[in-house]
């Protein structure tokens, strides 16, 4: 598992945020991007301005986030 600064230290600059909806997406939704090798960036879409969360893949799993509800694969 990657170090929690390593994964701050990873360039989001050409990263493609995608969304997953349980329900209406009018009042913003959570946002999903792989970062590198097991590392992934979690964002709010309601704001963009704030840079997202970072977690190792076994963390995702451990907060009961499953990138294939993002339609990203593992």
């Amino acid at each position: 598992m990657p170090d929690s600064n390593d994964l701050y230290a990873l360039d989001l600059t050409s990263v493609t945020l995608v969304e997953a909806c349980g329900g209406p997406c009018s009042e913003g939704c959570v946002v999903l991007a792989r970062i590198g090798e097991d590392a992934w960036a979690l964002g709010d879409s309601k704001r963009p301005d704030r840079e997202p969360l970072r977690f190792s893949t076994a963390e995702l799993h451990a907060a009961g986030i499953d990138p294939a509800r993002f339609g990203l694969a593992l």
